[in-house]
């Protein structure tokens, strides 16, 4: 398993394996300080572990990084193009970096149009990144230039963070068509709606190690609870809330008891488990930007 010892020997992550299928889509949950930026740094090879190896399409990434790198990438937290620089400015230079050298002029220029008409910022090449441009589209640059190279494998480092919800929901449609087209994503994130809507694979990270990875919905079953909340009414005009186990609920004493016994219900809910609520059973933690 992978691990990242720092200075003065404190294990920021410890002992991590898992395997990503191809085309899958898999979120790291965590708060601030769990270590996700410290294991997206590990597996993309930007910041090898101490101890461990990534292997990419049988191929060890840190013995082969140079060869290996341009099938990964990489969307950091914060946007990486010059705020100064126009769309088609940025993704033109960004380019030139990453295609192959023999590549012409007029092939890259195809290749940024693609690209850019794929995110959706054809009618935003001529607009300055920084200030024409708003947070979400910002985002959709930062994800244009890596896709570039066409990378099989992308990592995404809190894709949605800052976002409001109209932006938000464009980035999750946009990496959720991604992985549909036969892209294998990774996202590091704090936002438990994320892994709600896109993934088929949520680990949550806690103290540098996995605490759980399963499906969303093997997750909320294993961990989860389902209950019914009953409000009723004292004579007094007291409200009081019981809540009860969904299942046996009809062979449940005290329930029973509320309906068939004259109490004034005002309100019974169904109260089904949540990834969060899933999330501090398994840490005992919460999450938080």
């Amino acid at each position: 398993g992978l691990s990242v010892v720092a200075k003065g020997g404190k294990r920021l992550i410890d002992n991590l394996s898992f395997q990503l299928d191809p085309s899958s889509l898999t979120a790291v949950i965590g708060p601030s300080g769990a270590g996700k930026s410290t294991l997206l740094g590990a597996l993309t090879g930007l910041s090898p572990a101490t101890q461990g190896r990534v292997v990419w399409q049988g191929h060890d990434l840190y013995a082969h990084y140079d060869q290996l790198r341009f099938q990964i990438g990489v969307v950091p937290q914060q946007d990486i193009q010059h705020p100064q620089l126009k769309v088609r400015q940025a993704l033109g230079y960004a380019a030139e970096l990453r295609l192959p050298p023999d590549t012409q002029p007029h092939e890259r220029a195809a290749r940024v149009h693609t690209v850019a008409a794929q995110l959706q910022l054809s009618e935003r090449l001529d607009n300055r990144i920084g200030s024409q441009l708003s947070g979400g589209q910002r985002k959709r640059v930062s994800i244009a230039t890596e896709l570039l190279t066409a990378p099989p494998l992308l990592f995404l480092d809190e894709p949605t963070s800052g976002l409001d919800p109209v932006n938000a929901k464009r980035v999750k449609d946009l990496v959720r068509r991604l992985q549909s087209e036969g892209t294998t994503v990774f996202v590091t994130t704090h936002d438990m709606s994320v892994a709600e809507a896109l993934c088929d694979r949520v680990a949550f990270i806690c103290d540098g190690g996995i605490a759980a990875l399963d499906t969303p919905a093997a997750l909320e079953k294993r961990y989860g609870s389902r209950t019914v909340a009953v409000e009723w009414q004292r004579p007094s005009g007291e409200l009081e809330t019981e809540t009860f186990p969904l299942d046996a609920l009809g062979t449940n004493a005290r329930f029973l008891e509320l309906l068939q016994g004259g109490a004034h219900i005002e309100t019974l809910h169904s109260q089904e488990t949540t990834l969060e609520n899933v999330f501090i059973e398994v840490t005992g933690q919460r999450l938080h930007a």
